[in-house]
């Protein structure tokens, strides 16, 4: 999430604390009063205090602050000073340091006790105590514990301002300050100078980005070895975001250096084959084209969760089961007959050999487009392994599709995360140690599976379990780095069951029909004569952006009588540009939910209001929320200072600080859309777009809708998607390790 100094022209104010009307220990988040050494006669309150919100670590009653930042409005509570940034000002009148001294900075020290200490050392009692604080010893009439106390706290203060002036000094936020010397404490200042790129490795949510500004602003060489370095590291994991587990050699220091910005080769590479040497970064020549130069290069985590992958797989088919031994002298054809019959439903050949497939094999996989009966297929394997008395769990990648799959099986059904028993910060309950008691699990919409939850699930599988792996090939892949699904399909390790025969009753849909043309590479049905898949033409981006609002606003609640915000989903390729993710989020809480009425908090650049439909964008444990989570705000508490959002009947609250784990979800990624589904999909598609403009991005959104998809854009645009199959291309070693 962006600072919000990058939504305002910095401004500063200079004042004494005249009182802490609130202060949270943990982050340091404080709202004080201050007296301002300047006038505002139109914002001060009736006492002349003006009030002050931001990360105020240590800040104390009776000091002067200079604070840097900008003048906001609260809803609530009016005209305020949002710092950014603080100073400390020592005072210099005699009555300015006994009101420091006396604001509880040290327990047992009133105002009569700093009167006694000023009035011995006069306006040199604050250089005193920074350099000679035993000097307090000499104080007549004063306490020998509270001397001392006063030195203690005064030296462990003086550290906190030290470190904070410091690192200000070279543009970090007092937050970003706070967060460092929570890290290093007394040791911030000698490490920060030393290696400012210590930062990127170490404290958490300061990346090389913020890192490398403060380098930059401390004038190390844009070729220093610890710039190069980190930048390095910083490349690949870049690429992993994209999807990519490993990267060429050659690939990545190309990476590095436009990156890093320097044109200096010799010594790229040579803090790559360092940072080989040391173990941060790994090369394996068997992985990839293997030439010189093209050596791949992993990030440690992912070369070894690669690796475990495929021993683990492996051991897991060498297994013998319980299931396989108890099914093999089944008669399969009476068997299936008699299950079809008793859960009333025709199983074809292909549907029953699936089904006796996950029976007879270790590892199977399960896919196929909409209307195939991939999910006719998985009730029919459940209930198979219900009526023969076994053990097996259910499990999906996110919360929202856990909950589809226990609602379209009757089965419970829980989150990867959630079945393996994750704990923040400790990791998960099941492993190799201490594997799940269940024969079999099957996990559905696998395609969303990434290589490191992939290698977490299959150490919490004993060798002799069978796995299931149920998903649409089809699909975009995982969010997280690996090509999962892909790779175990092509390899062969497992036995494959592609549905492709569509079910005579699904073909009435167009939603089903036109998914199946776009993955076959032909255009959909574009001719508005369905009661399910319409486009609207529309070639202008700004209009287009302007006919989605109405379409989700005025024509579908008037035509189908649906609830706009509820019911319908915005799905757009990319997130900028006039019609991309972030304008429309802002047109449709415009249009859908712009009642003044309505409290509201600006946070982060971003105005978080009741009734606005948010996404939770990570797994929250300690909340019971997941990622792809969507509920709507319902309260807004200014006191406590958090918000209370409804998800699907159950109000989780959110404190202000947590407002970085939800978005905006008017509209949505086609990536965040992965996994769930929602009764209408409105998508613009526009020539614009076209470095997204892929048949599996246009498929995946399409097949998000249960009953309606509204297309609005251009024609050329889908065209370009769906001749588009050239799926960018992930570099993953699993295909190969699993043929080797």
């Amino acid at each position: 999430m962006p600072d919000d100094k990058d939504h305002f022209h910095m401004e500063h104010i200079t004042g004494t604390v005249e009182r802490i009307t609130f202060y949270n220990d943990e982050n340091h988040y404080g709202v004080i009063r201050i007296k301002a050494n300047e006038k505002f006669p139109t914002i001060e309150a009736g006492d002349g205090t003006i009030t002050v919100v931001g990360v105020m670590p240590g800040i104390n009653v009776g000091e002067t602050v200079r604070f840097s930042g900008a003048w906001v409005t609260d809803p609530r509570y009016g005209k305020q000073f949002k710092a950014e940034t603080m100073t400390p000002v020592a005072p210099t009148t005699e009555s300015g340091i006994v009101a420091y001294l006396a604001s509880g900075i040290v327990k047992g020290i009133g105002e009569k006790t700093a009167r006694k200490i000023v009035a011995y050392f006069g306006t040199d009692t604050l250089d005193i105590l920074d350099r000679e604080p035993s000097r307090l010893y000499e104080i007549p009439g004063l306490k020998k514990e509270l001397a001392r106390d006063l030195a203690l706290a005064w030296g462990a203060n003086q550290a906190v301002r030290q470190t904070m002036i410091f690192l200000q000094g070279y543009g970090v936020t007092s937050k970003m300050a706070a967060r460092i010397y929570k890290f290093y404490g007394a040791s911030t200042i000698s490490t920060v100078k030393e290696n400012p790129y210590a930062l990127a490795d170490e404290v958490n949510g300061i990346g090389f980005i913020r890192a490398d500004e403060i380098a930059q602003n401390m004038g190390l060489p844009a070729d220093a070895h610890h710039r190069i370095r980190a930048g390095l590291v910083y490349a690949l994991n870049q690429m992993t975001k994209e999807g990519h587990v490993y990267v060429p050699r050659l690939e990545l220091v190309t990476k590095a250096l436009e990156m890093l910005k320097i044109d200096n080769i010799g010594r790229v590479q040579a803090a790559l084959s360092q940072e080989v040497l040391a173990g941060n970064l790994l090369l394996d020549k068997d992985i990839g084209d293997g030439a010189l130069g093209m050596e791949s290069v992993y990030l440690p985590l992912y070369f070894h969760a690669e690796r475990k992958v495929v021993r683990l797989l492996r051991a897991l088919l060498a297994e013998d089961s319980e299931i396989r031994h108890k099914v093999k002298g089944l008669k399969w054809q009476k068997f299936l007959a008699e299950l079809a019959t008793h859960n009333n439903v025709d199983l074809t050949e292909q549907q029953q050999s699936a089904v006796r497939a996950a029976l007879e094999h270790k590892f199977s996989i399960l896919t196929g487009g909409p209307g195939t009966g991939k999910t006719t297929t998985l009730r029919m394997v459940i209930h198979a392994l219900d009526s023969l008395k076994f053990k097996f769990a259910l499990a999906s990648p996110t919360g929202r599709a856990a909950k589809r799959l226990a609602e379209a099986t009757g089965y419970p059904a829980k989150t990867i995360h959630r079945l393996l028993g994750y704990v923040p910060g400790e990791g998960f309950v099941y492993d190799e140690d201490n594997p799940l008691e269940i024969d079999m699990l099957i996990v559905d919409e696998a395609s969303m599976i990434d290589l490191l939850l992939f290698n977490d699930l299959l150490k919490a599988l004993a060798p002799e379990t069978h796995l299931m792996l149920v998903g649409d090939v089809d699909q975009l892949p995982s969010v997280g780095a690996g090509n999962v699904l892909h790779d175990v399909i092509d390899s062969g390790v497992g036995h494959v069951t592609r549905l492709n025969a569509i079910f005579r009753q699904a073909t009435t849909s167009h939603i089903v029909v036109n998914a199946h043309r776009i993955n076959e590479g032909e255009a959909p049905l574009m001719d508005n004569n369905s009661a399910d898949f319409f486009f609207f033409g529309e070639d202008d981006p700004a209009r287009a952006a302007e006919l989605v609002v109405d379409i989700v606003k005025n024509r579908l609640p008037a035509k189908f009588n649906i609830d706009p915000i509820s019911d319908v989903q915005v799905i757009a390729p990319m997130y900028r540009g006039v019609i991309g993710v972030n304008a429309l989020n802002e047109a449709l809480q415009r249009t859908l939910n712009s009642d003044k009425r309505l409290a509201e908090k600006a946070l982060g650049g971003r105005v978080f209001r009741i009734g606005d439909k948010v996404m939770q964008t990570r797994n929250n444990y300690e909340k019971d929320v997941f990622n792809g989570d969507i509920g709507r705000i319902v309260s807004i508490d200014f006191d406590d200072q958090a918000f209370e959002v409804d998800i699907d009947g159950e109000y989780v609250y959110y404190d202000w600080i947590e407002a970085d784990q939800l978005i905006h979800a008017y509209a949505i990624s086609t990536h965040r859309s992965q996994g769930s589904e929602y009764p209408v999909v409105v998508m613009p598609i526009m020539p614009q777009h076209y470095m997204m403009l892929q048949r599996n991005l246009l498929y995946t959104a399409v097949t998000r809708a249960k009953k309606l998809v509204v297309l609005v854009g251009s024609r050329r645009a889908v065209h370009m998607a769906v001749e588009n199959n050239k799926v960018s291309e992930r570099y993953s070693g699993l295909l190969q390790r699993l043929r080797l």
